[in-house]
């Protein structure tokens, strides 16, 4: 049997050779129509979709979500934003005509090309999702791929294998399975680009890789998502957006709320509304919890992490307001929010990614703006305002990847608007137009007449 030194050496050879493969195809992919990229879009498209139902089972098995999400998210999401590549593709390769400023008998243009061999890391909490939306736009873009998934969802990488494979020769699309040694391995060779998306913590190690290289990035991080309910807001509908959003994934998304700000009158109205749409979605009339409807944390190492959260904020003098439940055995996290919370508990210093939702007092605007500005930039921001004033006030003096008003999530589900971080929530952006954009280079093309 092999040992470990020998598995690693194996590793090194398997990935320097499909590298070596795509490094010498990628001209050919480069040199590709916008007919001939729509045709492999299909392809992939058609793989996703003969395997649905065996990507619901896999991610059930790897991460214990609804069937319902996983259905919107792995497979339906995935497969809209194949066809919106496909669907715009055309117009998106076109050249962009520039009148030269200084002869403008003269012509120029910015031509999209392919940045070349990209590497894509995809995630834990939505594996497929998050890595075949940046794999339709590299192809679309005309590149060569090497994808690794997180070694957290074996299962899902496989059938990602399955797929990727009954849709594309290695010389051009490739998909690793394996543990973090496949991935550091991976980042030791001198991609074009490397499109990542996981944690801040994770995203320092794939941007200094990177550097040896000079490789570009795209790095999908995350942070602590803030959300501000203006005075006379409609809290009953607040405090029930709020609780969905951290019922969804089981609180697992980058984009999640992730502290909250609202005026001392109006909290306990904030509590009694997310406590009712969680008690009504979650629970049953004799009041059993049902597990099936949420996901679990991914992990017993992550379940330790966010108790410890719980228990030091309640050490510290957090009041559970609703739930506080959390059951290790499945790993499950019943959604609670927690009030009378202060800065210096590490709740309010580390990204949650749990259905905990913290919720502080604020008196003036100006304090919960300053808060935020005394903090990392985070990948989303939500305000709840029908004060237009004040929702340009906080837009001034605030930054964030991006702003959803008045609701959750929009901002990300929009696909004609670009998501991604700002500093340490991410780097570049992606989605429709801009994931185009994030695998091409613009190249600048000057013609004398």
């Amino acid at each position: 049997m092999a040992g470990p030194a020998q598995n690693r050496q194996d590793i090194s050879k398997e990935v320097a050779r499909v590298f070596a493969l795509q490094s010498a195809h990628q001209w050919d992919v480069k040199a590709t129509t916008a007919a001939q990229r729509k045709a492999k879009l299909e392809k992939l498209k058609a793989a996703v979709e003969a395997h649905a139902d065996d990507i619901v089972k896999a991610v059930q098995q790897d991460t214990r979500k609804p069937e319902q999400e996983i259905r919107v998210t792995e497979v339906m999401n995935v497969t809209a934003n194949i066809q919106r590549n496909i669907d715009n593709l055309d117009q998106w390769m076109t050249p962009t005509d520039v009148v030269p400023s200084m002869n403008p008998d003269d012509k120029a243009k910015i031509v999209y090309e392919a940045r070349g061999v990209c590497l894509i890391l995809g995630p834990w909490n939505f594996p497929l999702g998050l890595t075949f939306g940046p794999l339709a736009a590299a192809i679309a873009a005309g590149n060569c791929c090497m994808v690794k998934l997180t070694d957290l969802c074996p299962a899902t990488a496989a059938i990602a294998g399955r797929i990727i494979r009954d849709a594309f020769d290695e010389n051009e699309v490739a998909l690793f399975e394996g543990d973090v040694s496949v991935a550091t391995n991976l980042l030791e060779l001198p991609f074009s680009h490397i499109f990542f998306t996981g944690s801040t913590r994770v995203g320092k190690l794939v941007m200094a890789a990177a550097a040896k290289h000079l490789s570009s990035v795209t790095l999908e991080l995350g942070g602590k998502s803030p959300v501000i309910i203006d005075e006379g807001a409609d809290v009953d509908k607040i405090g029930a957006a709020l609780a969905g959003a951290k019922q969804f994934n089981g609180g697992q998304a980058c984009i999640c709320p992730d502290y909250v700000f609202v005026k001392e009158e109006q909290k306990q109205q904030l509590v009694e509304s997310f406590r009712s749409n969680v008690q009504q979605n979650l629970y049953a009339e004799d009041g059993t919890f049902n597990k099936e409807a949420i996901a679990q944390i991914v992990n017993e190492g992550n379940f330790k992490r966010v108790k410890g959260l719980f228990d030091d904020a309640v050490a510290k003098g957090a009041t559970v307001a609703v739930g506080g439940t959390f059951d290790e055995a499945d790993l499950t996290v019943h959604p609670t929010m927690l009030t009378d919370v202060t800065p210096q508990m590490t709740i309010l210093q580390e990204e949650i990614f749990a259905p905990l939702l913290p919720v502080m007092t604020y008196e003036t605007l100006d304090q919960a703006i300053g808060y935020i500005e005394a903090h990392d930039k985070p990948l989303a921001l939500y305000m709840f305002s029908d004060n237009e004033a004040n929702v340009e006030k906080v837009l001034n003096r605030t930054s964030s990847g991006g702003v959803t008003v008045n609701g959750v999530f929009s901002h990300y589900l929009e696909n004609n608007l670009p998501f991604g971080g700002v500093n340490q929530s991410g780097m570049g952006s992606y989605h429709g137009y801009f994931g185009f954009k994030a695998f091409s280079h613009e190249r600048a093309v000057y013609m004398h007449q």
